[in-house]
């Protein structure tokens, strides 16, 4: 099942990388129908897409840690946390271990992040090393580890690029328009109409639709993350009690962000959590739920 998991998820990753494209240059056109930029607006787009892809793909983890102002310890610094994940990532067959970091925060959570094993990071927050026993503690990093070795990291960080590179677009694009922009004069017929219509919706969409499938990929990962996680520990009361912990504690995590609240084991941005559609985690108890009957 898990070997199956990683090569979807690089299976997924290569059509996101896609429909990332096909999107940009979608918005691309639509901004020409909608201005006189035409289609010269396509190129810029798609070499602005390409960039954006290439710089999340070798400096996403470097740019997520940085966002929520985390900062690295190694075996001396936290003796504690590098020997567990050091642990863990013998059980997951990890070449190298993941760089470990800290947010000094009294939250409990934490999240992974990078391309593969060999380019990775596993993030924790203070209040989590000091308030989880140990049991506890290695299930988080065992959900975490498995984020990775599922590459899910990768898939999630190519999605945020995705929402956010489409989101910047679109915003440049309603700011020219009505913002001193020019606007188009052409297509003024009964059949340009209806291409201006289907610019516009496309242009108010695509923003929308592709958050959405951000948070469905979101929340599908989790409970295999958290299935694999105790796959390494052999032990899932350690998570079990662990999210108990989490779910129940209501500090919000400073330096968390909307951009970067689907990476972490839980919602950091506790009161603007919401369900269905919208959520960037499955809730809380129904993966204790699915990890009872194992």
């Amino acid at each position: 099942m898990f070997y199956q998991a990683i090569s979807d998820n690089k299976t997924k990753t290569f059509l996101l990388m896609v429909i990332f494209m096909l999107v940009i240059v979608a918005v691309g056109w639509a901004a020409g129908q909608l201005t006189d930029y035409g289609d010269m607006l396509i190129v810029p787009a798609f070499i602005i897409a390409f960039i954006m892809m290439w710089a999340s793909y070798y400096y996403s983890d470097k740019m997520v840690i940085a966002s929520v102002g985390a900062h690295p310890v190694d075996r001396h610094q936290e003796p504690y946390l590098v020997n567990v994940v050091e642990g863990l990532s013998i059980a997951a067959g990890f070449t190298t271990p993941p760089a470990c970091y800290i947010m000094e925060s009294p939250a409990l959570n934490a999240f992974a992040t990078g391309r593969n094993p060999e380019h990775a990071a596993v993030c924790v927050t203070r209040g989590l090393l000091e308030r989880l026993d140990r049991q506890e503690l290695e299930g988080v990093i065992a959900h975490e580890m498995s984020h990775i070795r599922n590459y899910d990291t990768l898939i999630m960080t190519i999605a945020a690029t995705l929402v956010g590179g489409v989101g910047l677009l679109t915003n440049w694009i309603f700011r020219s328009m009505f913002w001193g922009g020019r606007r188009s004069n052409r297509n003024s017929g009964g059949g340009g109409a209806i291409l201006l219509v289907i610019a516009l919706v496309l242009i108010i969409l695509s923003p929308i639709l592709v958050n959405l499938m951000r948070l469905a990929l979101s929340r599908n990962r989790e409970y295999l993350a958290d299935a694999s996680g105790v796959q390494l520990t052999r032990n899932p009361n350690g998570l079990i009690s662990a999210l108990k912990s989490i779910s129940s504690d209501q500090e919000p995590l400073e330096g968390a962000s909307k951009a970067t609240a689907h990476l972490f084991i839980s919602n950091p941005l506790k009161k603007f959590a919401v369900g269905g559609l919208f959520s960037t985690h499955p809730p809380i108890e129904k993966r204790i739920s699915a990890l009872q009957k194992m």
